[in-house]
């Protein structure tokens, strides 16, 4: 058995399986659409590499077996240490042990806040969830918040103040900070750099920071930041303003390479907002539409109705042919489309734009130039969508001046005395600006940081900073919306807050909680405020605290004038430089929920790499994986390059975050540092870019074909649909006819074989599943579904899910419980249309893994669900090889062993199994939830009530794709999918009846766009 992955996949064999194919061919990788032998010996192996665990000639494997037959009696497979459990002595009023409380808090990213609600056990935060209170999560959260959990727990954090890499205390940096900064001539020579933000309480802070030290300046560096946002609007309007859009309220919206579902601010609110016109049921008879132009392939790209892919300078020429058609005054702009198909493009969608007039909506994404900002903002003031589908406010986060402006007082020595918070510019900061030989000239540097990242590594003083679930503060939602930011748990290595600090310097005594109370409530609160203070402190919410949005007037010279100033591209190619999906900007490197986290076009993890499509690798003869020169000017990067389709040709991207040298274990040698490629006057589009093939290859290691559900030979795919789908205008003209293969039954709501039932016969006894009580199930409706990865990532939180390691998965041994399935649909050289299918335990009612185990370690509950027995599972992974589905995880390892890093142990859910070496597991439904649920309805001598029972992943869903309920109950909402017309079973034909089922894809297509059904 071979133990390599597929070889790279051969794009002439990929042409010649598409060529002559009629109706729709989805497709997960380039290498399944090639249909090499290769590919096909890999895909059948049910476990592939596990001949790595046996890479031993005979002789060595005897060795190895008799030591280990010898051994296994002293210690088993399934080890686990021995835990002393102390009970208190007097134990805390408000905890009951066993019973989880929740806290309303909010997090915050990039400076803006998220209003969630974090769970605590018995002292510990264990799972974050979104605040339905809360405008920008109404309930749900993002991978981001999810995994911020980790990020508290991990132990790579600096935990000690430190003085030159020495231990020390904070008296004794009290004891140098005092005197230094009461001396007149360093008061003036005191500056800080901060990470953006908006809270209210350091805004004050820092007003009153400025009279004590007679006006030091306060310096911002987001790497990700909004500053072309504001600086379009600044062009469109006269000042710098806060967009918001109302998604909700729009027919039709244009995205300009904007991933507003799923990597903007406001993108979870944003996400349930577009879903709310795209809930297609029964008896619809309208449905927004979307189009999308993308410099990078992107969720939003996959979700929308129609896409295509544009090089950022032809984004450009895009945006002026759009303004020009409606009527903007674009001035002399140069540009022009030059592509055919972007100018067809260009055409259709103005002609809809006006025609939705005030219900169109421009969204142009934040690492767009400002100049395409304000030509969107100018399209929706004649559109007349201003004050409907968009609103504007005042600037939310606090205002500073800019990185390089520092760095030129550093220059002109007019710095002596440099606070640096939360923020890591020695790794982040453009290459241009030599941030860290400059720095290097400040006498005193100050850091306050989580780790000992690369800018901790040149201060004097590393202050441990707070995670937000250990300090006091407060932050604004996208919309201005205020809320409390309060802790959960005391620091675990005695950090200091950005406000403690600050507090420290003008020796003011009082801590977070005083700060903010006191900047809510003022000095002398009343009794009535104060009763406010606890509502808002229970809520997470601070009523009528959003911003008013303001009127607008377009400054129509400065549209034109941008717009003119706009030039055509240089010869090269071009570079889009990009946030990661996975971990932003860097700031998550270290987190191992998120580094393992497959992307989700390339599903790639552990790594970067240089994406590029498929007709220039042809023209230039690379292959995935092969080692590149990436050249702009002076600067150069080396990097392995990743074939992804629908990407646009002569044109490349690479994701910041990458090729980080200090700050956690996990980041040590992961990817390639993007940064070093970045121009503080233009950091997000390069031009005149090289790109040289080098020798050598590098080993990217990518999910996409692991666990796939093997449909035969490509062609003859549409025998198995697993990804179905409609236009619009289908489901209008057919939605009255039967919702499955075999007629109207029961088969797709997991019901028993009774009277009625139409499907195919069975081999099980029909009385042995009845039940007369719940029967869960789910409902997943993929024209909703982003493929945001959230539910990925709250359900590994949720159920104790480890993390394997880059290696591990390259063997295909990824542990995560959910995943969510990638396919294209069409010519990988021209554009495609990319989907996502969640793939989940279906909890079948004919289950294939049930029968097939020789010791009863999967079975079937009275309620229908699949369960796992853990103790008596002896891993014979016969389950697995029976599972069509593919959704069963081996522990091939003891990957959750924490028992030498005591840290770790506080991050589990103690309602679920920490399971150890050699068993399989898999979803569960969130057993523990529906338990739970169970005994607070029996104390109340009543049942569980629709929405009593909500599983992770349908909590932390932005669109609400995914809906769970008892199936029994016809006026359940999950009974209510179920009955709709477009609902479908999972490789319905092999009978397994699943409890899980899907919604068809549905796009709205424009009849001048129109490119076949998805069928």
């Amino acid at each position: 058995m071979k133990n390599d992955t597929p070889k790279p996949m051969d794009l002439e064999a990929a042409q010649a399986n598409l060529a002559g194919k009629r109706g729709a061919d989805y497709w997960r990788s380039l290498d399944e659409l090639s249909g090499t032998e290769d590919f096909r010996n890999w895909l059948d192996d049910e476990f592939p590499n596990r001949a790595s665990l046996l890479s031993l000639d005979r002789r060595d494997f005897i060795k190895v077996m008799g030591a280990s037959l010898a051994l296994a009696g002293l210690t088993g497979c399934r080890f686990m240490p021995q835990e002393k459990i102390v009970a208190y002595v007097k134990a805390p009023e408000e905890i009951v042990p066993g019973k989880p409380v929740g806290y309303a808090t909010a997090y915050s990213q990039a400076g803006i806040g998220m209003g969630v609600v974090v769970t605590s056990n018995m002292g510990r935060p264990t799972k974050v969830e979104g605040n339905e209170k809360h405008p920008s999560s109404l309930g749900a959260t993002d991978i981001f918040a999810q995994a911020s959990l980790l990020t508290l727990y991990d132990p790579d954090r600096q935990r000690t103040l430190t003085h030159n890499g020495e231990l020390t205390t904070w008296d004794a940096f009290l004891a140098w900070l005092r005197p230094l900064i009461s001396r007149p001539e360093t008061i003036a020579r005191v500056r800080f750099l901060s990470e953006a933000s908006s809270s209210p309480t350091l805004a004050a802070q820092i007003e009153r920071l400025k009279k004590a030290l007679h006006g030091p300046k306060w310096y911002v560096h987001e790497p990700a930041g909004r500053d072309a946002v504001y600086a379009g609007t600044q062009t469109a309007f006269g000042a710098p303003l806060n967009p918001v859009y109302h998604f909700d309220k729009a027919s039709v919206v244009l995205s300009l390479d904007s991933d507003f579902l799923t990597a903007m601010v406001g993108s979870v609110r944003y996400a349930r907002d577009f879903a709310s016109g795209r809930q297609v049921r029964k008896g619809a008879d309208k449905m927004n539409r979307l189009y999308a132009v993308e410099c990078c392939p992107n969720n939003t790209g996959a979700t929308a109705d129609h896409r295509i892919s544009a090089a950022p300078s032809e984004l450009e020429a895009f945006a002026v042919e759009i303004a020009r058609a409606l009527g903007v005054d674009v001035g002399a702009a140069p540009l022009r489309l030059d592509n055919p198909a972007l100018a067809k493009f260009a055409q259709v969608v103005a002609k809809d734009l006006k025609e939705a007039g005030a219900a169109a909506v421009v969204v142009s994404g934040e690492q767009t130039p400002p100049a395409i900002q304000a030509l969107g903002h100018a399209m929706n003031s004649v559109l007349g969508s201003v004050g409907t589908c968009v609103g504007y406010t005042q600037q939310v986060e606090i205002q500073g001046e800019s990185l390089d402006m520092l760095l030129q007082e550093i220059d002109e020595d007019k710095v002596e005395v440099l606070f640096i918070l939360n923020t890591n510019p020695a790794y982040s900061a453009p290459v241009d600006l030599n941030f860290a030989s400059r720095v290097k000239k400040v006498a005193n540097l100050v850091y306050l940081g989580l780790y000992p990242d690369e800018t901790a590594a040149l201060c004097q003083w590393h202050i441990p900073a707070t995670h937000y679930l250990e300090s006091w503060s407060d932050t604004r939602g996208h919309d201005g919306t205020h809320c409390i930011v309060q802790p959960l748990i005391e620091p675990l290595y005695s950090g200091k807050s950005v406000h403690d600090l600050l507090s420290a310097i003008v020796d003011e005594p009082v801590d977070g909680y005083e700060l903010v109370h006191g900047q809510l409530l003022g000095a002398n609160p009343t009794e009535a405020r104060e009763k406010d203070w606890q509502t808002w402190l229970h809520d997470g919410i601070i009523p009528n605290s959003a911003f008013a949005e303001s009127p607008v007037t377009l400054n129509v010279a400065a549209v034109s004038g941008a717009a003119s100033a706009l030039v055509p591209a240089a010869a090269g190619f071009e570079i889009a430089l990009r946030p990661d999906p996975t971990i932003f900007d860097g700031r998550f490197a270290n987190n191992g929920w998120l580094q393992e986290l497959p992307k989700p076009l390339t599903k790639l993890v552990w790594d970067n790499a240089i994406l590029i499509s498929p007709k220039m690798a042809r023209e230039m003869k690379l292959s995935r994986n092969d080692m590149v020169k990436l050249s702009v000017g002076s600067q150069s990067v080396k990097a392995p390059v990743w074939v992804l389709p629908g990407h646009p040709t002569n044109s490349v991207t690479l994701h910041l975050g990458y090729g980080r040298r200090k700050g956690g274990v996990n980041l040590a040698s992961a990817g390639t540092d993007a940064y070093a490629l970045q121009q503080s006057a233009t950091p997000w589009n390069l031009l005149g870019a090289k790109l040289e093939k080098l020798s050598g290859t590098y080993d990217l290691v990518t999910a996409q074909d692991h666990h796939a559900i093997d449909v035969g030979e490509i062609g003859n795919q549409q025998n198995r649909p697993l990804i179905q789908g409609n236009t619009f205008e289908e489901f209008v003209k057919d939605n009255a006819l039967p919702h499955n293969m075999y007629g109207p039954s029961e088969v797709h709501h997991g019901a028993s074989e009774g009277e009625g039932h139409t499907g195919p016969p069975s081999l099980y006894d029909a009385k042995e599943h009845a039940n007369d009580g719940n029967a869960w199930g789910m409902s997943i409706d993929l024209t909703l579904c982003t493929g945001c990865n959230a539910c990925v990532t709250a359900c590994q939180a949720e159920n104790n899910i480890p993390v394997v390691g880059r290696e591990q998965v390259r063997k295909g041994r990824e542990m995560h419980w959910i995943r969510i399935d990638r396919y294209y649909r069409g010519n990988p050289e021209e554009e495609v249309e990319a989907l996502h299918q969640p793939i989940l335990c279906m909890h079948c009612e004919n289950a294939p893994c049930e029968p097939v185990c020789p010791v009863g370690a999967t079975v079937h509950s009275h309620e229908g669900l699949n369960q796992m027995v853990y103790n008596r599972c002896v891993g014979t992974r016969y389950c697995s090889n029976n599972c069509p589905y593919k959704v069963r995880r081996f522990n091939f390892l003891n990957y959750a062993n924490h028992h030498e890093v005591p840290v770790l142990k506080l991050l589990n859910n103690p309602n679920v199994t920490v399971r150890g070496r050699g068993v399989m597991e898999k979803c569960t439904y969130c057993v523990q939830r529906i338990n739970a649920a169970r005994i607070e309805a029996k104390k109340a001598d009543t049942t569980i009530k629709d929405g009593g029972v909500i599983t992770a992943c349908q909590q932390v869903c932005p669109p609400k794709a995914i809906v769970f309920g008892n199936i029994h109950d016809t006026g359940s909402k999950v009974r209510e999918l179920k009955d709709q017309p477009h609902d479908y079973s999972l490789l319905e034909e092999v009978n397994t009846r699943p409890r899980t089922t899907y919604l068809k894809k549905v796009v709205n297509q424009h009849p001048d766009l129109q490119h076949g059904a998805h069928s």
